[in-house]
């Protein structure tokens, strides 16, 4: 069962005072690539969320986010009286104004307003943890979803590039018989008397030249440890992408034995089948 790299979760959570919303967005990446964006109240938390997700999510370009809404009248920002005084104090010597334009003012400086250093409330942070944790149950059966799509275009291209397989296996003895017929051709047209066992005995050499049973051979085994490996409990994207690899060894190979136009035709198709499987693989976790 293969999960997709790709994938959003959301979570949001009402306290009385405040909304929370959870989001976690991931694409696919080789390693663990994690950005967390949070209000500075839950950054001594941010060592322990990265663990979490990590484990849960193993590997891709994610990125989880924490926003703060206050829904409340409740506020940590206070008005820092002393200071503004002292802002009007100074822009009344610089300027005449009124001054509400003049308090207008002084409150964009530094230090007009004042926040009070909040602690964590556990009981809160406990209910922030479980919408975490249901927005990473709601991204990993998105990228459980995704991954059936793509299982599913996986095993219809591996069986695309079997009934190749099967068509260059069937080709096989015709394309050996016409290289022996060409080189046979060759020959007469030199005009030359050869020795019929001696011509015999290179052209098996010539052939087992361009024999491709080995390559047959590995090529089927590679179909199947791909589709074993689909079958298997986990999603390995990086098994799956050397299997691939191997794959395109042996067509390249046959391709390059062939010497033989109808075959090299179908050595393409595979090449082209395994080129969208291998594009795909990328976004397997």
């Amino acid at each position: 069962m293969i999960h997709s790299m790709t994938g959003y979760g959301k979570s949001v959570l009402q306290l009385p005072t405040k909304k929370i919303t959870i989001e976690i967005k991931s694409l696919n990446s080789k390693n663990l690539d994690l950005n967390a964006r949070m209000p500075s109240i839950y950054r001594e938390k941010e060592l322990s969320l990265r663990k979490l997700i990590g484990k849960q999510l193993e590997r891709g370009k994610i990125d989880f986010s924490i926003y703060v809404e206050m829904t409340g009248e409740e506020t940590t920002s206070e008005l820092n009286k002393p200071a503004v005084r002292q802002y009007i104090k100074q822009l009344k010597d610089v300027v005449d104004g009124d001054e509400t334009e003049l308090l207008k003012m002084a409150v964009r400086f530094p230090d007009a307003l004042s926040t009070a250093r909040e602690d964590i409330d556990e009981n809160e942070w406990q209910a922030i943890l479980d919408e975490i944790n249901a927005a990473l149950k709601r991204i990993d059966t998105y990228r459980l979803d995704e991954g059936k799509v793509l299982e599913t275009d996986f095993r219809n291209r591996i069986q695309n590039i079997d009934k190749l397989l099967e068509q260059v296996i069937a080709m096989d003895p015709e394309r050996i018989e016409g290289v022996r017929e060409r080189l046979r051709k060759g020959v007469e047209e030199l005009k030359e008397k050869v020795d019929e066992n001696r011509f015999e005995q290179e052209l098996v050499f010539y052939i087992e030249k361009f024999d491709i049973t080995e390559e047959k051979v590995r090529l089927k085994n590679h179909l199947e440890y791909f589709i074993k490996s689909l079958d298997s409990a986990d999603s390995n994207g990086k098994k799956l992408g050397f299997i691939s690899q191997e794959i395109g060894r042996e067509i390249n190979t046959i391709g390059s034995k062939s010497n033989y136009a109808p075959m090299q035709k179908l050595v393409v198709q595979m090449k082209d089948e395994l080129e969208k499987i291998k594009e795909q693989l990328l976004n397997v976790l």
